[in-house]
């Protein structure tokens, strides 16, 4: 089995390594942002400097990748206001067909000789831990690992690169809230390998904690711990959930035994059309019900926190009005989807509510006269408590969503906006019409994979 895992192991190493002309034109695109950049930066007369950052500057990038992010470095005393709107002039003097997008704060975005170039404005401090803004530290990554990564050891960082995106635990964005790029290099460079790592992640007992320099002080609540060698106060891992890391490991194992390329590449299920989504359901006797409302304008590292809240609150609800939440899932296009398959459909037109104890006689009282001369069954006595079987508020999940009683629960702020302006419910199966514009996500809900 050893001897299997080399072999695929050497078959990935060469696919994903980038040719030598992939990186002659890759330099060729890199070194022309940075001339741009130098140039502009010195017309506005910036005492900076311009630096190639990330995976391109590690020599740590795919084979295939299109990616070039180069930073321009302003002098630390420079105003917030002034990097700004000098990075922004830089950008889109440097870019052509640019667009501006948002982090902490705008930078520009284009593209040189078919690469996706990221031109971002930070300060040029002295070191990470007096950073001024989140992409200030980044120079500093690059300049701690391309000092230690030699060729061997990026080629096991392309590997585990390839690993990552082909079981979809790749990146670090709020989607995703996988590995970053950054946190792979430092996982790979601390075992040493990238089989060395998957025969250590294979047997980890969560939470695990890595610290390269040795910093030692402070503490993190995370499942996985790498401390950044650049800033002891920042775990690198921070972003990652729970849940990919246990994927990792699952995969791991998958790897060591049964050794497989089809490991390495990523796969998307083929999209189910409504009538599969409907039978997939029907055979499952489960009962999907949706909120569909129109996506927030919001950059997906905002917008996805605010449908894991609202998945979380209108879940609860759920539950708690007896529908039984079994799972449920967020997707987001045009239009936004809050999806919840339902153990149970409808409850009775009844609902058991049990007061206090009757010996606690102040409350009991209180119970006893509030539900004395109304319409329920009750009050008698069960135990030794008061209960009464009232009228259920909703008998259904559809009625219970489109009652004000769904603003009462914890939602993403723009998505409670977003609700109130419009949304519709849809229950059984009229949720198959989702499939039209999310047919291969509905198609992952209803097999899922580790």
């Amino acid at each position: 089995m050893s001897e299997e895992l080399t072999g695929v192991l050497q078959a990935v190493r060469q696919r994903v390594e980038p040719t030598d002309a992939e990186r002659e034109r890759l330099d060729r695109a890199a070194t022309e942002v940075i001339d741009r950049a130098e140039a502009a930066l010195e017309e506005q007369g910036i005492d900076g400097d311009v630096m190639l950052v990330g995976s391109t500057a590690r020599n740590t990038w795919i084979a295939g990748d299109r990616d070039v992010d180069v930073f321009v470095r302003f002098p630390p005393d420079t105003e917030r206001q002034r990097l700004e709107s000098v990075g922004l002039e830089i950008g889109h003097a440097v870019l052509p067909d640019d667009h501006e997008e948002y982090a902490e704060h705008p930078y520009v975005v284009g593209e040189v000789d078919g690469y996706d170039v990221d031109l971002v404005p930070c300060y040029d401090v002295e070191d990470a831990t007096a950073i001024q803004s989140a992409v200030d530290r980044t120079p500093f990554h690059t300049e701690y690992l391309r000092t230690r990564l030699d060729d061997d050891l990026a080629d096991d960082v392309r590997l585990c690169k390839a690993f990552l995106k082909g079981i979809g635990v790749y990146g670090s964005d709020l989607r995703t809230r996988g590995f970053s790029g950054y946190l792979t290099e430092l996982l790979v460079l601390e075992h040493d390998g990238f089989r060395s790592l998957i025969e250590a992640a294979a047997e980890w007992h969560p939470p695990v904690r890595f610290d390269p320099e040795t910093h030692g002080t402070a503490t993190f609540d995370d499942e996985l711990v790498v401390i950044d060698p650049t800033d002891p106060e920042r775990n690198v891992a921070a972003a990652l959930s729970t849940a990919n890391l246990a994927r990792f490991q699952h995969y791991a194992r998958e790897l060591l035994a049964e050794p497989r390329g089809s490991l390495f590449d990523p796969s998307e299920p083929e999209p189910l059309d409504p009538v599969a989504v409907r039978a997939a359901f029907d055979e499952r006797g489960t009962t999907p019900v949706a909120l569909t409302f129109e996506t927030p304008a919001l950059v997906e590292d905002d917008l996805y926190p605010q449908l894991e809240k609202s998945l979380d609150g209108v879940g609860g609800l759920l539950d708690r009005h007896g529908f039984d939440v079994l799972r449920s899932a967020a997707f987001a296009d045009e239009r936004a989807v809050l999806l919840f398959e339902l153990e149970v459909a409808q409850r009775p037109a009844i609902e058991r509510h049990v007061g206090p104890p009757v010996h606690v006689r102040e409350h009991a009282d209180g119970f006893y006269e509030k539900y004395a001369d109304t319409d329920v069954y009750g009050p008698f006595v069960s135990d030794d408590r008061y209960v009464v079987e009232r009228e259920r508020a909703y008998r259904t999940a559809a009625e219970l969503l489109e009652s004000d009683a769904l603003f009462d629960v914890a939602l993403g702020t723009d998505v409670e906006s977003a609700l109130k302006t419009d949304h519709t419910v849809l229950i059984g199966p009229a949720v198959g019409t989702l499939a039209e514009t999310f047919g291969r996500e509905l198609a992952g809900y209803l097999d899922p994979k580790p």
